[in-house]
């Protein structure tokens, strides 16, 4: 009698049926793995958004010192000078004097800074401020923006306060000052995926970034605004995208292109609520 059983091709056939299907299903799993880590990063600014409205409620609308300190030590000193005279940093010191070409400290180290913070009272879990898909080993990959009391550039403050254009304050100090345009428009933190010093820089009198442009959770970012509402931003221009995506992303990238210009002044129109050119 005959045993009954599979032929080499027969075998070779469901090999190749098999592979053609996980060709089909890999990209579809790829695109839910990230699609999930997108929300969990999403809800991670969403809690940080909410604690920096919860600190400016509990200090007389004054909002947290936006600045990132930087010193090698793990420590968030209270910053001195006219301008964060007395207002402990955010977040404290976690980043390497060559964080540019990828050294980090050591992760207790950013863990210390993280807890030193003026805002880890308010979100005291130091998984909130690490996206998932970050530089791995980076305990912190979120970032304000310079206009919500972070480092102020030219053109924006004079003395103490911001500039106050028509209704806009650039550079804002307290809520109240957040006004036109209003909370729903104005940047308060975005995914770096790595950790920096200082606070997000974009240029606000000239058509150039000061910062590069991040790009994160597939050609785009997440963002937060000033009314807690987390969202996420997709970029139109290649060569905004091309530059986010370099191992250590140009500085100072002037864009080229009608689309990445659109891109630029959006982030610009967000952070300091205007254009100033």
């Amino acid at each position: 009698m005959r045993k009954k059983g599979f032929t080499l091709i027969e075998l070779l056939v469901v090999i190749a049926i098999i592979a053609v299907l996980m060709g089909i299903l890999m990209p579809s799993l790829q695109r839910a793995r990230e699609q999930g880590k997108r929300a969990a990063c999403l809800n991670s600014l969403r809690q940080l958004g909410l604690a920096w409205i919860m600190y400016a409620d509990e200090n007389d609308d004054k909002i947290v010192n936006g600045e990132a300190f930087a010193n090698g030590d793990g420590t968030a000193p209270m910053g001195t000078g006219a301008l964060h005279n007395r207002e402990r940093y955010w977040t404290g010191d976690d980043c390497a004097p060559g964080y540019q070409q990828g050294e980090q400290l050591a992760q207790e180290v950013q863990l210390k800074a993280i807890r030193a913070g003026a805002l880890f009272p308010y979100v005291n879990d130091t998984r909130l401020y690490q996206c998932p898909t970050g530089v791995r080993g980076e305990m912190r990959t979120y970032s304000i923006v310079d206009s919500m009391n972070g480092l102020a550039r030219p053109e924006t403050y004079s003395g103490s306060v911001g500039t106050r254009v028509g209704q806009t304050v650039l550079w804002v100090k307290k809520r109240m000052e957040i006004t036109q345009p209003g909370p729903t428009y104005r940047l308060v933190f975005l995914d770096e995926g790595r950790v920096t010093p200082d606070s997000y820089a974009v240029y606000y009198t000239q058509a150039t970034w000061w910062d590069p442009p991040h790009v994160r959770h597939g050609d785009g970012t997440n963002v937060c605004y000033a009314d807690g509402r987390s969202s996420y931003w997709k970029w139109n221009a290649v060569e905004t995208i091309d530059v986010g995506k370099q191992p250590n992303p140009a500085h100072q990238f002037r864009p080229t292109t009608p689309e990445g210009i659109e891109d630029l002044q959006k982030m610009q129109k967000a952070v300091w609520g205007r254009l100033g050119y």
